[in-house]
């Protein structure tokens, strides 16, 4: 593999930061924009193809109390076939060889086909489908561009996981104002985001200032490498599980409980205050996603025991229907978001700051694996406690 040429340092200083550090927020906002897209998305997707739910309006059931408003399946089964892919990719590409410019090419295709999938889709497996190939490029995409941060200011870190914040408020927000032109439109209209992605890059990003004669040490011994990198694993557990543990709660609230939360008589309907509370949590992450350099957070684990409060607030809400007012649920919702953007950041600078230059590469992609569990396990337990609140009688609300 050819090696870099030095750079002098005045020169690093000078010209490599500002491209590296933008190239690394835009790349956060168009990896992560598809993916939170398919979420926003998730409401109308499965009302796409769905002909009638199980619970409509005005409906009542044999003990004479209204039933609730319930999709068929929960939107859980969206996230699951959103992070599935994604959980498996991030999982295998940790241990395969690193070529960059080629896995980022696979990211700008599927990240493609996958909006124009769902935009086409007449059945519901196409959508899914659709939703799977999205998940497939967030994933490679989120591994990829940590473990290439390795090769760049630790700094990129930081604008790397505000650019996913940002993707968030862009993926959610754009996603709700485009949808007045209809589901198709809007999805086409967003494969902007996979070009510009490209020209990020392959145009703005410098080469690295650091060589890879760590990737050339590593190819001469792959079944040494391999172990090395198994041995490493219990010694990451200390972020993978507080992080896991956040995504966890937090995405079973967002893809279980915020559609079976319903104010009625209210300035937005079921399907918009779904939209909009997705919008909302995702402005609580970009926030947090992007404080890194003001607040840093050594001890993650305070993060996932709030979020679990969050969890039974939220899952008593969605059951009793006791909080009195759509703007305390927003502020609620903000708070989550927070949460789960500090978790995720924080984790990752502290990889970045406290890891060898040596394991850092693998150390940051591997780790990305615990979000991508906490998540799968959320769409998993979302859908069973989503299918048994819908069930219960629809409660009365109290109103102040």
């Amino acid at each position: 593999m050819e090696t870099e040429k030095e750079v002098p340092q005045n020169e690093i200083i000078q010209k490599t930061p500002w491209r590296a550090l933008a190239a690394y927020w835009i790349l956060g906002l168009c990896n992560n924009y598809g993916y939170v897209v398919m979420l926003s998305a998730a409401n109308d997707i499965l009302h796409k193809q769905t002909e009638q739910m199980t619970a409509t309006k005005n409906i009542t059931n044999s003990t004479g109390n209204p039933e609730r408003d319930c999709n068929y399946i929960s939107t859980g089964a969206i996230l699951l076939a959103d992070i599935l892919p994604s959980l498996t990719i991030k999982f295998i590409s940790a241990f395969l060889p690193f070529y960059v410019n080629v896995r980022v090419a696979i990211c700008v295709f599927l990240a493609s086909g996958g909006f124009i999938l769902v935009a086409f889709s007449t059945q519901q497996w196409m959508s899914i489908l659709g939703v799977v190939v999205t998940s497939l490029s967030s994933g490679l995409g989120e591994a990829t561009f940590l473990q290439y941060s390795s090769f760049f200011d630790r700094d990129v870190i930081s604008t790397w996981s505000s650019g996913t914040g940002g993707a968030g408020i862009a993926g959610a927000l754009s996603y709700a104002a485009l949808n007045a032109l209809g589901l198709r439109t809007a999805l086409l209209i967003m494969l902007v985001v996979p070009v510009t992605m490209g020209i990020a890059f392959w145009i703005i990003l410098p080469k690295p200032v650091k060589t890879y004669s760590s990737v050339v040490a590593q190819s001469k011994s792959k079944k040494l490498v391999f172990k090395e990198k198994l041995l490493l694993l219990p010694g990451l557990l200390q972020y993978m599980i507080p992080l896991g543990l956040v995504y966890l709660f937090e995405y079973f609230i967002n893809q279980g409980m915020y559609e079976l939360i319903n104010f009625e008589n209210i300035f937005l309907d079921k399907a918009e205050q779904y939209r909009w509370l997705q919008v909302d949590y995702q402005v609580g992450v970009f926030i947090s996603r992007s404080s890194v350099n003001i607040l840093h957070i050594e001890k993650i684990w305070i993060l996932s025991v709030f979020q679990f409060i969050n969890v039974i607030l939220f899952t008593t809400e969605a059951i009793f229907y006791y909080i009195p007012s759509f703007w305390i649920v927003l502020a609620l919702t903000l708070w989550e978001g927070l949460l789960g953007g500090g978790a995720y950041v924080n984790t990752f600078y502290k990889i970045s700051t406290k890891t060898t230059e040596a394991r850092k590469e693998f150390s940051l992609g591997m780790t990305s694996f615990a979000d991508a569990v906490g998540i799968t396990l959320a769409g998993v337990f979302a859908i069973l406690v989503h299918n048994s609140i819908c069930g219960l009688p629809k409660p009365q609300r109290f109103s102040i």
